[in-house]
């Protein structure tokens, strides 16, 4: 089987997973993505050689709380948001950073752990649940609009991309490209916005934009992390893809972003 064909068939299963159990029930939701944050935890402790016990305690701890016996307040919300921007931009301070930054002592590790891998997984089970009623189509118009983003930068970028957007740590991307993507995908979110409406189009494109933004950001990210720790893949699940984080990485690092946008959306409605 050639690589493509590998490719484009782990892709479909992903998203014909990842859509079905979404909109299927809560349940099924909670469970894939719960499964999907153990699955990184792992890989991220490969990349920062980190001993898996303890994060995989903290990690089942977080899926009791917010999972299992969900705890929602907007006190309790605003805390844990807070505590993934305050990783990411500490990360975003060492994308920047010519050296590699990465922390080398045991607590750093689990700092960058919790803000980078298990905060946001636990964000993004808590996303849908913001109204109190399940809502799986601000999971779905999230993950779109991070495909769209994906999709037009590499065909944009192919086309008319000429100047590098950070040639350090990820060689193929451009302004262009990332200007393209951004574009299009905020344009997608108002289309989007006419089928979904429980945002308006201007809120919509809001959502988007972060979504362009950070996500391009969370992509650069984990690039480095993969740089710093010599791999190319953060792991090997996705046959042609890697490993959740590979694939993730642009939703990992945008949600405590959107989460707190979304939050604020919800609050002020």
């Amino acid at each position: 089987m050639s690589e493509s064909l590998t490719r484009a068939i782990s892709g479909i299963v992903y998203i014909a997973l990842l859509l079905g159990a979404t909109l299927l029930s809560p349940i099924t939701f909670k469970i894939l993505f719960a499964i999907f944050l153990l699955i990184a935890v792992h890989e991220y402790c490969k990349l920062a050689h980190l001993d898996k016990k303890l994060p995989f305690a903290i990690a089942g701890i977080g899926i009791f709380l917010f999972g299992i016996y969900p705890v929602s307040s907007a006190y309790t919300n605003l805390l844990v948001c807070a505590a993934a921007l305050f990783v990411s931009i500490g990360m975003l301070v060492d994308l920047f950073n010519n050296k590699p930054t990465a922390p080398r002592d045991t607590l750093g590790k689990m700092v960058r752990l919790m803000g980078y891998v298990v905060i946001p997984f636990l964000l993004i089970i808590k996303l849908p649940f913001l109204t109190t009623i399940y809502n799986p189509f601000v999971i779905i118009g999230m993950f779109i609009m991070i495909w769209a983003n994906d999709t037009f930068a590499y065909i944009v970028g192919r086309a008319i991309g000429k100047n590098k957007l950070f040639e350090r740590i990820s060689p193929k991307k451009t302004i262009e490209g990332f200007v393209g993507g951004v574009v299009f995908t905020v344009a997608g979110a108002y289309i989007l916005s006419i089928y979904y409406t429980f945002l308006t189009p201007l809120q919509w494109m809001g959502f988007a934009a972060i979504v362009a933004v950070f996500g391009t950001l969370g992509d650069l990210v984990e690039s480095k992390l993969k740089r710093v720790a010599g791999v190319k893949d953060s792991g090997n699940i996705m046959p042609g893809h890697g490993g959740i984080l590979d694939r993730l990485d642009s939703v990992v690092f945008a949600i405590p972003f959107l989460f707190l946008y979304y939050q604020i959306l919800v609050y002020v409605s």
